[in-house]
């Protein structure tokens, strides 16, 4: 073999070894996840039925429950807001959904990032009316007609904002918008899984809005599953 051989050789074998050597090493994982359950401690009520009083061609086509705790037969709750405090990643702000849907907000519990855009779309075709609560972001309060299909509002800060409809009482819902990509809003069976976490230790915060909050701590690995597992109780 000629020197120039040699020397091509030489080369494609450190290129394969600097490859391996800068993030390529087979089996390797960044960050890790984080999952568990939010499950209710004790008996949870069963939800009220909820009266439609207005609308009812359209508002009475299925029957409506209070969606303020919803618990399935194992105890786990739906729509509890998980979020990993303090972990650090690029949280992009999009456009997401947040319809109006048989006279019930879909979903009834919203997370995104903050700087998102909510499109808030009318899929009833009767009037509506968004009212939201918050304090660091504006509140807005606008009647949404059959002919108005879509509302487009940005949300810039971190903040839980409470929405409710002037013209159906029963309907209210949440927006939950986060300072970090790193959250999940449980099933309806009360599970959450978030991926690609960072490694390292952690507080990780439920809120759910009848019981409140409830924290607890994790040691996230590269490529392992920390578990969260809560246990919420009503507010004495």
């Amino acid at each position: 073999m000629n020197m120039k051989k040699v020397g091509i050789l030489l080369a494609a074998c450190g290129s394969i070894a600097l490859s391996l050597g800068v993030g390529a090493i087979p089996g390797y994982a960044a960050g890790g996840t984080v999952s568990g359950t939010v499950k209710y401690d004790g008996t949870a009520p069963a939800p009220k039925k909820v009266e439609v009083t207005k609308d009812k061609e359209v508002c009475a086509l299925h029957p409506h429950v209070e969606e303020d705790l919803l618990v399935d037969s194992s105890g786990g709750i739906a729509n509890a807001v998980v979020i990993v405090k303090g972990a650090k990643g690029d949280a992009k702000p999009g456009e997401v959904t947040f319809d109006q849907k048989g006279c019930d907000y879909v979903p009834h519990v919203l997370a995104f990032p903050a700087g998102s855009t909510i499109k808030i779309t009318n899929s009833d075709g009767i009037l509506h009316n968004i009212h939201t609560y918050s304090t660091v972001n504006p509140s807005f309060n606008m009647a949404q007609p059959k002919f108005k299909k879509v509302i487009s509002q940005k949300v810039d800060k971190p903040e839980v904002i409470k929405v409710t409809c002037d013209a159906h009482g029963w309907m209210h819902g949440w927006w939950v918008s986060t300072d970090t990509p790193y959250y999940a809003v449980t099933d309806d069976k009360g599970t959450f899984s978030i991926k690609d976490v960072p490694a390292g230790n952690y507080t990780v915060e439920v809120w759910q809005e009848k019981l409140g909050t409830a924290d607890q701590k994790v040691d996230v690995k590269d490529g392992g599953t920390a578990s969260a597992n809560f246990s919420l109780k009503p507010k004495s």
